[in-house]
């Protein structure tokens, strides 16, 4: 059983990191020259052909500001840093947030 799980959670690695990616409006192109791969590494990475190795996993969660539980589909939830914000403008983003989910 565990297998399955650790194929669905790769599986779905490879649709966040496009997902990640198309958000921020960056090519594959860009993005492989962020992380000092080739265009086709990263390809290859959103068709679930291959998968990161650590070091590149800890560079991708880095780029995108998520966890690598986020991209490994272990958790759920995507995060937003707001490190540098004042504290006024962190307040807003909260009510914003808040406002959002009503």
């Amino acid at each position: 059983m565990l297998n399955v799980a650790r194929c669905f959670v790769l599986v779905d690695f490879g649709n966040r990191l496009r997902a990640l990616r198309i958000g921020k409006g960056w090519t594959q192109e860009q993005l492989s020259t962020r992380l000092g791969v080739t265009k086709s590494v990263i390809s290859a990475y959103e068709t679930s052909l291959r998968y990161p190795s650590y070091d590149i996993l800890i560079r991708i969660a880095a780029v995108f500001g998520v966890s690598s539980d986020y991209l490994l589909g272990i958790e759920q939830r995507q995060t937003l840093d707001i490190s540098g914000l004042t504290a006024e403008n962190e307040c807003l983003i909260r009510q914003l947030v808040d406002a959002l989910r009503k």
